[in-house]
């Protein structure tokens, strides 16, 4: 009788152990899955926050644009009335009635400015002609092509294919690095 009492806890310790490994095996999948899930998430909050980087940086400069002055600067207008002042002395009719023509124009925009202050408004001067950006054409003339992908900055497309950042920029006439999109195909000098 005691050899099968014994039999009998013995099999229902294999049993136990049995069910014990399958639990835990079960309950490692799981981590695993969860670890996979959460290793999909912060690359995706990653990219997000990358997203936001570039925003924020075109908002900034956007911003920084727009709070520029709109109007001229008492200097300025200083400046203006001493040259056309000098014009006038010179005596020459035809600067004369060019000077007066200025003055005019620049009074009118002086009261014009000088209103629109009063009325609590603010008037944007036109967007000023982006300077003309030159380009060396001092850089390897073999290279390789790379198409931009998410994420992707000039910095790090350089890092990751062996190129210069200045070579790449002077070779695809990149103005502005934050005009270079997804999907973009971009020159590499020398790059791998």
């Amino acid at each position: 009788m005691l050899k099968i009492l014994t039999w009998g806890v013995g099999l229902a310790l294999i049993t136990l152990t049995a069910q014990a490994q399958q639990s835990v095996g079960v309950e490692l999948a799981n981590l695993r899955e969860d670890v996979r899930l959460l290793s999909q998430k912060v690359g995706s909050l990653t990219l997000t926050v990358e997203d936001l980087q570039r925003e924020n940086a075109t908002l900034r400069s956007q911003t920084a644009t727009a709070s520029a002055p709109a109007y001229a600067t008492v200097a300025q207008l200083n400046e203006a009335i001493t040259n056309l002042d000098h014009a006038i002395k010179s005596g020459d009719a035809a600067t004369t009635a060019s000077a007066a023509a200025q003055i005019k124009k620049l009074g009118e925009a002086t009261n014009a400015a000088l209103d629109s202050l009063n009325k609590g408004q603010t008037q944007r001067a036109p967007a000023a002609a982006p300077a003309a950006t030159s380009f060396s054409t001092n850089y390897p003339s073999e290279g390789t092509s790379y198409t931009v992908q998410k994420g992707d900055t000039l910095s790090n497309i350089a890092r990751k294919t062996g190129g210069k950042l200045s070579d790449i920029i002077n070779a695809n006439k990149i103005s502005d690095s934050t005009k270079v999109r997804v999907g973009d195909t971009l020159f590499i000098p020398g790059g791998k």
